[in-house]
């Protein structure tokens, strides 16, 4: 039994996943320029540029998903992004432990 007030609109539910994940995209770039911030000091350290690299590189690999799953949940009817998702979860992780080198090196 659909009534107006089911709630049952699964085009607003595509709609605030797709602005999750430009959210999510949005706060890894804040992250990925902080990471810079480091790699811009007089004399920074091997670790320090290498862990910056990798963390733009990670960076780059997190917004090419994002934009791709984005599309997928503007096609009509929406693709599953079950791999998509568990790669994203991956690279955040490891764009965790990058930032943690940065902070450490």
């Amino acid at each position: 039994m659909n009534t107006p007030d089911s709630g049952d609109d699964h085009g607003a539910s595509a709609e605030r996943t797709r602005l999750a994940w430009r959210r999510t995209g949005l706060s890894a770039t804040a992250v990925g320029l902080l990471m810079l911030r480091p790699a811009f000091v007089p004399h920074p350290g091997a670790t320090t540029v290498l862990a910056v690299a990798a963390a733009m590189a990670i960076w780059a690999v997190l917004v090419a998903l994002g934009y791709r799953r984005v599309h997928g949940l503007i096609a009509r009817p929406p693709r599953p992004g079950r791999h998509t998702v568990i790669a994203y979860a991956l690279l955040c992780a490891s764009f965790a432990v990058c930032g943690a080198v940065v902070v450490v090196a």
